[in-house]
């Protein structure tokens, strides 16, 4: 899922300030922020998309978004991990939730090639934006913005299209392609 433009600037507004904070971190820009409503397939090294048929994969995603109308995310506050920042998203439907399980059950009942939930199920919807690659330099400073944007509105974005991508960890622009989209 893409965030609208006035979602993603508002997200670039913020990693401005911690840019100028902390600029040795990675940081996404407006064509690389998303919202993955499912893995198919996991990333992972000697995957080939050659090795895939799509269309097998989009009658499969056709058929669970069959029943499913658009929705809304509201993206509000943030979460820090060890390794990420995230903006918090909360669909004002349980739209998002039902999408994922007709996938999880339809693909499920395939034997196409997938790793559904082998990392971990997805359960939310945030955005990531932030990777730290490097120790943070100023601690203070960039903890002090983060909490300035812990409960921040970000806005609301309508959903009522989705992207089957081959990307990697990074969703960069430069690696992703569109496979097919889907309108609900």
């Amino acid at each position: 899922i893409k965030p609208q433009i006035e979602i993603q600037n508002s997200i670039q507004n913020f990693l401005n300030e911690l840019k100028n904070i902390e600029p040795e971190q990675y940081y996404y820009s407006n064509s690389d922020l998303h919202v993955t409503v499912l893995s198919i397939i996991s990333c992972y090294d000697g995957f080939n998309l050659a090795d895939i048929t799509v269309s097998e994969y989009s009658e499969i995603i056709s058929k669970s978004l069959e029943s499913v109308n658009e929705f809304e995310i509201e993206f509000k506050g943030i979460t820090a991990s060890d390794s990420a920042i995230m903006i918090q998203g909360f669909p004002t439907a349980a739209t998002l939730h039902q999408i994922r399980e007709n996938l999880r059950i339809n693909f499920g009942k395939s034997s196409l090639q997938k790793s559904i939930d082998s990392r971990y199920p997805l359960t939310t919807a945030h955005i990531t934006v932030l990777r730290f690659r490097k120790k943070l330099n100023n601690v203070s400073q960039f903890i002090n913005c983060i909490e300035k944007y812990r409960d921040y509105d970000f806005g609301t974005s309508k959903v009522n299209t989705l992207d089957l991508v081959y990307n990697d960890w990074y969703q960069r622009e430069e690696i992703v392609q569109k496979l097919a989209q889907f309108k609900i």
